[in-house]
């Protein structure tokens, strides 16, 4: 897809590496705003990547001076009835759901201003590394929208007094600060941002992909039940793994003090 903005410019790109897929937001010029357009670019490619097991890590990026500006306004006062904007929240929380449903673990590259649902974008990230300019704000409230869908992911990231003066001031909060409050993993100069995501990627491609994909799926699946249901879940879970052809040649080589084996993905 294209935006009409920027002749002939994809709004997304993709570039694969060592199993690693990076999805680059393309619309710099708009501090990559989420248009619809945008939006369903990103829920085709993951919908690829899902099925394709040579990718086991994805990387959120971005072109331009910010990370992303949450949505397009231009795009949401052109049409701003129920149903439309019904339509555009409706989708966008489709595509935050969709990086969590994915096997491969998905990682946020911050390289600059993230607000809104760019904000939202980052906590909806199942890792973040962030560069020491980034900043951050649900800020929404400011123009007299509350950020509601963003709320969604903020407050499965933050504390509960940190994410209700996020989305009430709709003040920005620095790097450090995004770190301190679990918002990202890693802050790190600009000049190795870059080094940080292929190490934490490095550390998720040398394990076992089956592993990482149940325990992706669980992670999320246990964080909404109850403390009981969780373990009951998790049990059968850890169970199901057992019996998994990776799994039983990584314990017996540990055991047998050999090398880790090459993973088949079963």
């Amino acid at each position: 897809m294209t935006d009409t903005s920027l002749p002939n410019e994809p709004l997304l790109l993709r570039e694969d590496s060592g199993g690693t897929a990076t999805l680059t937001l393309n619309r710099g010029a708009k501090f990559n705003a989420l248009s619809t357009a945008l939006m369903s670019a990103i829920q085709a490619e993951l919908t690829v990547i899902a099925e394709d097991p040579a990718i086991r890590v994805v990387v959120i990026a971005a072109k331009g001076k910010a990370f992303c500006a949450g949505h397009d306004l231009n795009e949401m006062r052109a049409d701003p009835g129920p149903e439309s904007m019904r339509a555009l929240f409706s989708q966008c929380s489709a595509m935050m759901t969709q990086l969590t449903r994915i096997p491969q673990p998905v990682i946020a590259r911050v390289h600059g201003m993230a607000t809104a649902a760019g904000c939202q974008l980052v906590a909806q990230c199942d890792l973040a590394v962030a560069v020491e300019e980034a900043t951050f704000a649900t800020s929404g409230v400011n123009v007299g929208l509350f950020c509601s869908t963003p709320m969604v992911a903020v407050t499965r990231n933050l504390p509960r007094k940190q994410a209700m003066e996020m989305l009430m001031t709709g003040e920005f909060i620095d790097a450090e600060t995004a770190l301190r409050y679990g918002l990202v993993n890693r802050v790190v100069p600009a000049r190795e941002l870059d080094a940080a995501i292929a190490e934490l990627a490095g550390k998720i491609t040398n394990k076992s992909p089956v592993a990482v994909a149940r325990g992706k799926q669980l992670f999320y699946t246990q964080l909404e039940e109850g403390l009981e249901a969780a373990y009951a879940r998790a049990t059968g879970v850890i169970a199901d793994n057992m019996q998994d052809q990776d799994t039983r040649a990584g314990i017996d080589a540990f055991v047998e003090k050999r090398p880790m084996p090459d993973w088949k993905g079963k």
